[in-house]
Order: structure tokens, then sequence, then C-alpha cells
């Protein structure tokens, strides 16, 4: 990057520095708020029941039917990261149904931190629903931590034990279609979640069901209705509708101001601002109007 680049880097921050943070402290203040909200009050934070949710209780009704196991990984993070946690929050809730009804449970992980994370919650979910006796050490596994090794391991659990029902939530990348076109061959009902958007097309051709976007992030808070991830949702759902209605108001605006012509005082506003004349114009053209009229709002 050249000395010029960087001199127009800072320039540009000089004079968009401000908004970039009104906007992180809009966004962290309904974050604060919906968590607070969450915290004090249960039912002033609430988020509808999404389809994915239906399609969960019946997969794992499935695999009690059938008496075969249901299988879980909660992708190839790297730590326990957020995805990982929403991954197993949703988890804890798909094992608790299994325990009530003495199913059998497969959660194969990838990293040895989310393993340890995923053992100690399903020991937890067992003996919180009274039948710790039924937990087995061996259902919650560290495989691998080499991508296609772990996707083998995987496949072969799924071939060997004919898993009823199959969840992927979390990150996933060029193995997930190994993974479920395995289980889509013994007839697994297969419910799925990413956060990597090149690998939704893959789930989507070969799962029954897949959480897209937000959903993920929704599920998890409903199965788990902890009040950080139930405020921070909401938080953000706020935020969104925030920048939507600015932008709106933004585009209403610019119209306008584009939309009259120009006087002599705005031409000389454009020479006081510096602002390039093209080749073949008498002045800068008139949607330029509204961005040199930002720049001069105080920011303190």
């Amino acid at each position: 990057m050249g000395e010029q680049q960087v001199l127009e880097s800072f320039l540009q921050y000089g004079r968009y520095g401000w908004l970039l943070m009104l906007t992180t402290a809009l966004v962290v203040a309904y974050l604060l708020v919906g968590i607070v909200l969450a915290r004090k009050r249960s039912g002033a934070v609430t988020i509808r029941r999404i389809p994915g949710l239906d399609q969960i209780d019946e997969a794992v009704g499935r695999a009690t039917e059938t008496a075969r196991p249901v299988l879980m990984v909660p992708g190839l993070s790297g730590a326990l990261d957020g995805i990982a946690v929403q991954a197993l929050t949703i988890f804890a809730s798909i094992i608790r149904t299994a325990a009530r009804f003495s199913t059998p449970i497969r959660l194969l992980n990838y990293h040895p931190a989310v393993y340890a994370v995923a053992q100690e919650i399903a020991k937890d979910v067992y003996q919180t629903e009274g039948v710790p006796d039924k937990y087995d050490v061996d259902s919650v596994r560290f495989v691998s931590d080499r991508q296609f090794a772990f996707a083998a391991a995987v496949a072969g659990t799924i071939q060997r034990d004919k898993v009823a029902a199959a969840f992927y939530m979390g990150d996933f990348y060029a193995e997930s279609l190994i993974m479920a076109e395995n289980a889509n061959m013994v007839g697994a009902i297969q419910v799925a979640a990413t956060t990597q958007f090149t690998q939704t097309p893959f789930f989507i051709a070969a799962c029954d069901y897949v959480l897209l976007g937000d959903e993920f992030y929704a599920a998890s808070a409903y199965l788990g209705r902890e009040p950080v991830l139930l405020g921070s949702l909401v938080g953000a759902d706020w935020a969104k509708l925030t920048f939507m209605a600015f932008a709106v108001v933004a585009l209403v605006v610019h119209s306008i101001q584009a939309s009259r012509p120009l006087t002599d005082q705005d031409r000389q506003r454009f020479e006081e601002y510096g602002t390039p004349v093209l080749p073949g114009q008498e002045y800068p053209q008139r949607n330029e109007y509204f961005f040199n009229w930002i720049n001069r709002i105080p920011r303190g």
C-alpha cells in the first residue's frame, strides 16, 4: 500500500469514523438492553418457534420408534468458539429428549475442547432427567482433528450404526456432502445448520431440513432459553430494523435532493468542497450532493 493510499484511508476515517463509532454504539446498546430485559423478566423477550424445531422433534421421534441412534456433529470449529457453543446448546435439547425415551446417541467431535464440554453437557442432561445410569460414556466421542479423517469416521459410524437421525450444526467445509450422503444412504432424517454459506447448497441438496442464516442462532436461543442468547438475538433484530429504517430515510432524502435542480449556491458549495468536475460537465452530478451534505454534519 502506497503512501497516498494510506493518507486517503486516514482521511476517509476522519470523514466517516464518527458514523462507524455511532453504528457500533447502537449495536452494543441494543444487545445490552435485550440482555437486561431477558434477565429481568422471562416473558419480556419472546421469539417465535421456527419450523426447523418441529423437524428436530420428528427426527428424534423417528429414532425412538426404530430404536436406532441419533447422530450429532457440532462442526469443525477449531476451538470452543461461539458457533460450537450454539451447536452444543441445540444438542443438549436433543439429548434431553433422547434420554427421556432411552434413545441411543452418538455425538462425534472434531476438537478436544469441544469434546470435553460436550461430554459434561451430556452427562449433566442425563442426571437432570433422573436417568444417570443410562448415560453411555462411549456415546460422546473425540474422533480426529483432521478434516477428512473425521469425515471418514463419521461416515463409518453412520454406516455401522444405521443412524435414524443426523444433526449437523456448526462450521462445515468440503466434508459436509460426504457425511450427508452417507446418512442419506441409510435413510436417516437429517437436519443441518452451518455458518459457512458455501456449504449450505450441499446440505439443502442432501438433507431433509436446513436452518438458514439466523435460524441457527434463533434455534439455540429458543431451546436454551438463556438470557444472554435471547437478549443478543432480540437486540440484533432491533439493530437490523434500525439500519433498515435509516436506509429507507436516506434513500428518500437522496431522491428528493437529486431530483431538484442545483442552484448557484449549490454550485458554489461544490467548489468549496473541491469536488472534481468531470469532462463535459459544468458542475458535479446531482447525486453527489447528498454525500457532500453528509460530510458537513458536525462530528464534535
